[in-house]
């Protein structure tokens, strides 16, 4: 038995169309998805159609990921202060704008986690971030993740959100994270999941990373003027799927922290543009 683990496609329908092609020419059928669906890059309703599609047609499981509680508790009214043009939230709006009710209702009706019984094979938990927090990173080397491993019943717990691909084992447990499909970090820009092998019993895993056009996607985002909707997130974005390894939360840490210095105080999305400019500068150098 095999099934493919993909987590955090933020919208790269170019490269989740690839995955499928590839898991499909190994007669793959049965899927589990990890959450962050879209978000940060163009044409959502893209991704949206082929999950749809593929919803219909295989043994499909899905999780929600944080990205999906953003647009459910913005409909809900949960979330204020979103904007256009604006490096912090200008993604977040334009996603949600492309999103139908038929979406939003099927992310409403999606769970945090799960634990799945596939044929005669051991149950396996599945979740975005950890199974106690929708956000939370398993992290290698981490106490709190070994604490996390203790906690869960199943022996092969299955995560994303970290768009790293990576193995941790620890008391006879294993977590295992596909990468991202649409911003993985640490891939030299391919698009990563993986094959999760059922035989006799036991559950192995094996890694992809394929190439694919990144160079249509980034034509994608700027045909939709992704840079005038969120101007350095964007850059951040393209930096990312070109194989640069700075993740949006790390500059969005450091622009925050140039705000609280220049203004005293730093609410999100609030944050000048010129503070964006010098973090992006200082950590992955300013494109003209």
């Amino acid at each position: 038995m095999d099934i493919a683990v993909l987590a955090d496609i933020h919208g790269n329908y170019i490269a989740l169309e690839c995955c499928l092609e590839y898991v499909l020419s190994r007669n793959i059928s049965t899927f589990f998805f990890l959450g962050d669906y879209i978000g940060e890059l163009a044409y959502p309703d893209r991704t949206m159609q082929m999950l749809y599609y593929m919803n219909d047609r295989d043994e499909c499981y899905f999780i929600k990921g944080n990205k999906e509680d953003y647009w459910l508790k913005y409909r809900a009214d949960g979330e204020k202060g979103w904007k256009d043009k604006n490096s912090a939230s200008g993604s977040l709006l334009y996603a949600y704008n492309a999103l139908t009710s038929r979406d939003l209702d099927f992310f409403a009706h999606l769970q945090p986690v799960q634990e799945i019984t596939v044929g005669e094979m051991p149950p396996v938990t599945i979740c975005h971030g950890s199974p106690n927090k929708i956000n939370e990173k398993m992290l290698p080397d981490n106490d709190r993740t070994m604490e996390i491993m203790n906690s869960v019943k199943t022996s092969t717990i299955l995560c994303g959100h970290t768009h790293v691909q990576s193995k941790i084992v620890h008391s006879g447990k294993c977590v295992l994270n596909p990468g991202a499909v649409g911003m993985p970090l640490f891939s030299e820009g391919k698009t990563q999941f993986l094959i999760l092998h059922g035989n006799d019993g036991t559950w192995s895993e094996e890694f992809i990373s394929l190439q694919y056009d990144v160079d249509r996607v980034i034509r994608d985002m700027h045909e939709v003027k992704f840079d005038e909707h969120a101007p350095y997130w964007s850059l951040i974005t393209e930096n990312i799927l070109r194989g640069g390894n700075t993740s949006h939360g790390k500059i969005l840490s450091r622009a925050m922290e140039l705000c609280r210095k220049e203004t005293g105080d730093c609410v999100w999305p609030d944050i000048p543009e010129k503070c964006w400019a010098q973090a992006v500068n200082e950590l992955i150098g300013l494109y003209e």
